[in-house]
């Protein structure tokens, strides 16, 4: 268990996906906040400050790409570690994606949940 709870935001449009991702996290002691899409998702990062952003790229209002981008733009945003979710596994996307600073860049149907948290707990520095 997380002895202080770290905030994680999720942004994804997928309500199954997305609440697939609040259990298994909330299950492991974190703080969940979400967005059902691209541009609630950067205005819950830009006021709530998480510790981590799991963004999904292809959503309505505003991709995951630009959400990055105008989280870039902003002093603290540019401090919140990103992972991509994606069912992409387009090569010129992982590149921009890369360029834009993001911690690390997933194809949803390469990975399982307890993976996802074990690379969350690593970027944040906890021991699993």
């Amino acid at each position: 268990m997380v002895s202080e709870s770290k905030k994680i935001l999720i942004v994804e449009d997928e309500e199954p996906l997305r609440s697939a991702l609040r259990e298994k996290f909330t299950r492991e002691g974190f703080s969940i906040i979400e967005g059902k899409d691209g541009e609630e998702g950067l205005n819950i990062a830009l006021s709530e400050h998480p510790d981590l952003i799991l963004l999904d790229i292809i959503m309505p209002k505003m991709d995951g790409m630009t959400v990055l981008k105008k989280l870039h733009e902003d002093k603290v945003g540019k401090e919140i570690p990103v992972i991509l979710l994606t069912n992409l596994s387009d090569d010129q996307k992982v590149a921009e994606a890369i360029k834009e600073g993001v911690y690390e860049y997933l194809v949803k149907s390469d990975w399982k949940l307890s993976d996802l948290v074990k690379e969350v707990k690593e970027k944040l520095g906890m021991s699993s």
